[in-house]
């Protein structure tokens, strides 16, 4: 008897298989990613935070983006679109490299 692979349609308690996942997912994620796209035009980044209540869920969904890229685990299509807008992955490393670069200007200008 050939088997066959679990799906809801079939009215099975197993799971979804991670392609109906994913494409269950697909639309919530656009919606994510236009709201992101909505944030970034009104201030100018899209660093949202996590405790703004505003925009809770969306802080919430951008640093879920943050975890599955660095587990390796974000889509590279997901990847390429967030880096379109200028997503950035680790902000700590961002104000780090921004930090510094104000530091070489600085001693440019005045000499130490």
């Amino acid at each position: 008897m050939p088997s066959r692979s679990p799906s809801k349609q079939q009215g099975s308690s197993l799971p979804i298989s991670l392609e109906e996942k994913n494409v269950e997912e697909e639309p919530y994620w656009v919606k994510m990613f236009d709201e992101l796209n909505a944030f970034k035009e009104q201030n100018g980044h899209c660093n949202v935070s996590t405790n703004d209540e505003r925009n809770k869920y969306l802080g919430q969904w951008v640093s879920n983006q943050r975890v599955s890229y660095k587990k390796n685990a974000l889509r590279s299509n997901r990847k390429q679109q967030l880096n379109s807008i200028g997503f950035i992955w680790d902000q700590y490393d961002h104000l780090w490299k921004e930090k510094f670069n104000q530091l070489c200007s600085y001693k440019v200008q005045n000499g130490h």
